[in-house]
């Protein structure tokens, strides 16, 4: 069968319209748009969603997150300097388009919570005092005005607050590598807290943002404030989901994890009651815990046939958008109406995606050689028998985990007649506390074995062939890259680092400041610095060390403004393949951080790796013209790149 080649612009293009919302009042739709090649909030009238007018004008990286505020006349978004993470709250209002900053820059700002009972107000942090811990204020999002609420000398590291802004609970991180929750017990003048300890949860339970997603934490409160919701995976496995009344002390269990974590909620918009919950081992399912909603998800489903999300809903709860997610075609968005249990299709978030054919992916559980179970995903090239060359493509984290659907860089490698195989190795999230405790100390060790069982069983299996398996993947798995080129190369014969450690010392040493909350874990779970013993364990898994031992090329790729792995990762081992004359490509954008946001630079990235993967296992590719030019690749990569694949 002869598969038409899906261009890179199409696969790697900014999405027509994606990240639709409502206004809480429901009068007006929103979503991300292109305007001149960059994302930005586009909104319309509810009925005419497709007559939108842009009113942000932001020319760089594009706006990734935002959110509508309960006037209904202004929207709040989060934007970093060129991927430096240090987010900047923006707000703009709708009919003027006046797009305000209210946040300094080089500070990491976060937002807290916002209610309906104060518009006009939301509750954010800033590192500007002190880079490893946040303050708190109450930003007024007309005046800017700002009023500290805590000065955060306790090192808490999150905060819940209830629907009338007062602070109810607060997180801190135990010197074991745990987490401790305190509750609000008075409060006086601003800033002066009573706490009295809610929970402990020890390192192999807890929730430490940005890095681990634990199974117990605090998800929230009702509106009127009178019962917390929490996971809680204290003296189990995998989690329960609870209640806890405030009032009576009184808990009641929800519902408790089977197979995978209870891992997503859905929660009413005008009460904070959770409605739902969701689990995910392969497919994520959900449970309703009201009869009302399932009512309506089963009509939903009656029409469509991917995985339903349920992504915005007003505030009188009439209208939600729906996402529709396929594995093999775009998301779709629809509108539904629940008084009339009306669904109408809006658009879809890449139209261009429905001129092609694209491939499935099927979730497989591949047993590793110590008979831990390891939920995976396979996706072949459309129309190819036998085996084939194979892809292991290598999630991040390396606490996240790879979940079912679309996945562009999926379609783009089975397009070009690539197996891809996606491996939720052992240290991967959603699957119980036990999954990720066996990747402790593990990274170069049983967590790679995991990755190379994987691949023993697709050539078993017949769909590899065992002399063409590429390993790639990014962060982690751009670790996991260069670890397979150093140690593995009888197994692999070509590797794609991009912004993959390469130095565990060094890579722990500069992490950013405000990371501090979650170095205990780190130092647990990977190596830690403090000690002479995990110096020794932290050298001995760098791929650094172990760089004469590379014998396949690798292509590595790196953000300048990359604050997690820095630009020095990169470097180090660069210079160490230069000086032993080892083949490699080396591409460093220069306004991107942890991975590519430009369009322009995804185009040459993905250009460069489809010529550097077919050079080494014979897949399809489309050649490359002027892409290189239009980047921001440092200088003198963009002359080594043109002369190495002759590009006119």
């Amino acid at each position: 069968m002869n598969i038409q080649l899906i261009p890179r612009e199409v696969l790697f293009g900014n999405p027509e319209k994606t990240m639709v919302r409502l206004s809480r009042n429901g009068q007006q739709i929103s979503y991300l748009a292109n305007f001149n090649g960059v994302l930005n909030i586009f909104i319309a009238k509810v009925d005419s969603p497709k007559e939108s007018t842009s009113i942000t004008k932001d020319n760089s990286r594009g706006i990734r997150s935002y959110f509508w505020l309960y006037d209904n006349q202004h929207i709040a978004y989060l934007k970093d300097d060129g991927g430096d993470e240090n987010w900047r709250i923006h707000v703009v209002n709708i009919s003027g388009k006046e797009d305000k900053t209210f946040t300094p820059e080089k500070v990491n700002a976060k937002i807290y919570c916002v209610s309906d009972k104060f518009p006009e107000e939301i509750i954010i942090g800033l590192n500007e005092r002190n880079k490893s811990y946040h303050d708190v204020y109450r930003l007024n999002i007309l005046t800017g005005e700002k009023n500290l609420i805590l000065q955060n000398d306790q090192e808490f590291s999150d905060f819940i607050f209830d629907n009338d802004y007062n602070m109810r609970f607060a997180s801190v991180t135990t010197s074991d590598g745990g987490a401790e929750y305190f509750k609000v017990i008075s409060s006086g003048e601003p800033g002066k807290y009573t706490w009295e300890s809610f929970i402990k949860i020890g390192i192999e339970d807890a929730c430490i943002p940005p890095v681990l997603a634990g199974s117990t934490e605090l998800l929230g409160l009702t509106h009127d404030g009178t019962i917390l919701y929490m996971l809680d995976s204290r003296g189990c496995d995998l989690n329960i989901f609870k209640k806890i009344n405030l009032v009576t002390n009184v808990e009641t269990v929800l519902a408790t994890g089977k197979q995978a974590i209870i891992d997503n909620v859905m929660t009413h918009p005008s009460t904070g009651i959770i409605e739902g919950y969701s689990i995910n081992y392969l497919r994520t399912e959900w449970t309703c815990l009201d009869k009302t909603i399932e009512v309506h998800l089963n009509t939903i489903r009656q029409t469509l046939h991917g995985e339903v999300y349920v992504v915005s809903r007003t505030l009188d709860d009439n209208l939600w958008i729906v996402a529709d997610t396929k594995d093999d075609g775009p998301v779709g968005y629809y509108l539904y109406q629940k008084d009339s249990k009306k669904l109408t299709f809006l658009f879809n978030n890449k139209e261009a995606l429905t001129k092609y054919k694209l491939a499935k992916m099927e979730g497989v559980v591949i047993k590793a050689r110590d008979g831990l179970e390891l939920p995976c995903y396979l996706t072949k090239p459309v129309g190819i028998k036998g085996p084939v060359p194979l892809v292991l493509v290598v999630h991040g984290g390396p606490w996240r985990r790879d979940m079912w659907g679309y996945n562009s860089e999926t379609q783009w490698l089975a397009n070009r007649g690539y197996a891809v195989l996606q491996v939720n190795f052992r240290a991967s999230t959603g699957f119980g506390k036990a999954f990720v405790t066996k990747g402790n100390l593990e990274w170069g060790g049983k967590m790679h074995e995991d990755l190379l069982d994987a691949v023993s069983w697709a050539i078993r299996e017949g769909i590899a062939d065992p002399t063409k398996v590429a390993i790639y993947g990014a962060s982690y798995g751009g670790y996991a890259a260069l670890w397979g080129a150093t140690n593995f190369s009888d197994v692999f014969k070509c590797a794609v680092d991009i912004v993959g450690p390469s130095n565990l010392q060094t890579l722990l040493a500069n992490f950013p400041a405000d990371w501090a909350s979650s170095m205990e874990q780190w130092y647990r779970r990977v190596g830690d610095l403090r000690t002479t013993e995990g110096n020794t364990l932290l050298k001995k898994h760098s791929p650094l060390t172990h760089v004469n031992k590379i014998k396949i090329p690798i292509l590595i790729a790196q953000g300048e403004k990359d604050p997690r792995v820095t630009q020095a990762e990169s470097e180090q081992i660069v210079a160490a393949m230069k000086e032993k004359n080892l083949p490699f490509i080396y591409m460093l954008f220069m306004d991107e951080g942890h991975g590519f946001a430009r369009p322009e630079n995804k185009f040459a990235f993905y250009g460069v790796a489809e010529r550097f993967l077919s050079d080494n296992l014979g897949g399809r590719f489309e050649s490359m013209t002027n892409e290189l030019d239009k980047t921001t690749l440092a200088p003198e990569h963009k002359a080594e790149l043109t002369a190495h694949f002759n590009i006119d």
